[in-house]
């Protein structure tokens, strides 16, 4: 199993996983015009994605979603709640599920799992392969014990580290907004994060991408700040996404359980 990020933060988010001769893409926030320059980036042309999953129906996560599908003909999975939101309307299909479901697409196994965020039925994924398993956790407001069990044991996290607590509370968004995103259904911070991983079963663990890092109220030192708190608890090697080039592929090797970066 492989992945990269296209991108990660409140401008758009979109992560490609492939393994064997499947190949998804987990939410699309971007323009047709720019998933598909993206993709190239990456080595990839949308006619080669099996699928299209989808967390939740907020803009930055879901605004190219419905184009894309279309265009390529390409199935969307997504909660009953996302679906009623609308804001997939007009995909080439839509498959609905709920959450906690176990499904499978081609040769990856994916289960479902709720969050705590202020959409109407969020989801998150834990996909697998052969022996590895990857966690995408982004997108909550707070841990739960639910997700604790949830991802633990998996291979890799790509793991939300949005905002620095501080940083929010002295900056220049709305006090709504600074509410909004610091409640227990709005964003992780990086504190909630590192905290997650020391509460998380990590000792299968060896790569951790830093994503949905906010342009605004946080910075990647901050966050690997957060993190370098919490190296007692795993041994796994960190990459940060960011808004505008996301990361390349990433792959964890079975060999000595070593990681490597691959081309596409």
């Amino acid at each position: 199993m492989r992945f990269a990020s296209l991108g990660s933060g409140s401008k758009g988010n979109a992560t490609l996983i492939a393994a064997g001769n499947t190949m998804l893409l987990v939410d699309c926030g971007f323009t047709q015009k720019d998933t598909v320059s993206r993709l190239a980036r990456l080595g990839v042309a949308p006619e080669q994605l099996d699928a299209i999953l989808v967390t939740h129906e907020h803009g930055d996560h879901v605004s190219g979603v419905a184009a894309l599908s279309r265009r390529y003909q390409i199935p969307v999975f997504l909660s009953h709640g996302t679906a009623a939101s609308g804001k997939v309307n007009g995909a080439f299909s839509q498959v609905r599920i709920n959450a906690g479901d176990a499904f499978s697409i081609g040769e990856i196994d994916v289960r479902s799992i709720p969050v705590p965020h202020d959409a109407r039925e969020p989801i998150q994924f834990r996909l697998s392969y052969a022996n590895h398993c990857l966690g995408i956790l982004t997108d909550l407001g707070s841990i739960t014990p639910h997700v604790i069990d949830a991802y633990s044991g998996c291979t890799a996290l790509l793991l939300e580290f949005n905002h620095d607590l501080e940083m929010l509370r002295s900056g220049a968004y709305p006090v709504a907004l600074k509410r909004r995103v610091a409640s227990d259904f709005g964003h992780l911070n990086n504190l909630q994060a590192a905290q997650f991983l020391a509460a998380v079963d990590t000792q299968a663990l060896r790569l951790v991408a830093v994503a949905h890092i906010s342009e605004q109220n946080n910075t990647p030192e901050h966050a690997l700040a957060a993190l370098e708190a919490v190296a007692d608890t795993h041994t796994a090697q960190v990459f940060v996404a960011c808004q505008q080039q996301g990361f390349d592929w990433l792959a964890v090797q079975s060999e000595e359980g070593r990681l490597a970066s691959v081309s596409g």
